[in-house]
């Protein structure tokens, strides 16, 4: 049975991490201490083991102590999207690439549009940083949670923005 922790990242932006079968699969972003949609209130667990890292690990990040997620999970995709989640994982802590960036990365030079829709499914935000990737004239484009939350994000870690 699916279990779930709560951790604020911020003021008024908490993110709710699901596992199963000691792993984390998904996550969700809230403005309130109150659970998303899909996360039911009596299946909240802060003591089981992988809930309790990952908590630990969200706190650290948050406070700007943690770059990188050591926490297992478990992430179901095509292998398109796993190719490019994995490629998320390798974007550093403060910095961003852009959509096309990614793309060639993984050697599909003209598939920015796709490396976006999979970042758009990205079922661990945060975790897998999907937050890091801008579009090509530097636009914070495209986060599940919206613009406001990327960017609060990606001030988190003090990456450089554009203006305006």
């Amino acid at each position: 049975m699916p279990e779930w922790t709560a951790v604020r990242l911020a003021p008024g932006l908490h993110l709710f991490v699901m596992a199963e079968d000691g792993l984390l699969r998904r996550a969700a972003f809230s403005e309130s201490a109150s659970p998303p949609p899909g996360f039911e209130p009596g299946a909240r667990n802060d003591d089981a083991p992988v809930l309790r890292q990952a908590r630990v690990e969200l706190e650290e990040y948050a406070a700007g102590m943690r770059r990188r997620f050591g926490v297992p999970f478990e992430l179901e995709g095509t292998h398109f999207q796993c190719e490019v989640w994995k490629a998320l994982c390798g974007i550093p802590f403060g910095e961003v690439k852009t959509y096309g960036e990614v793309a060639r990365a993984l050697g599909r030079p003209g598939a920015a549009r796709a490396v976006g829709a999979a970042a758009g499914r990205n079922p661990l935000p945060v975790i897998i940083p999907c937050h890091r990737l801008i579009g090509s004239g530097g636009a914070l484009t495209g986060f599940s949670a919206g613009t406001e939350v990327k960017r609060r994000l990606l001030e988190l870690e003090g990456a450089a923005l554009p203006q305006g």
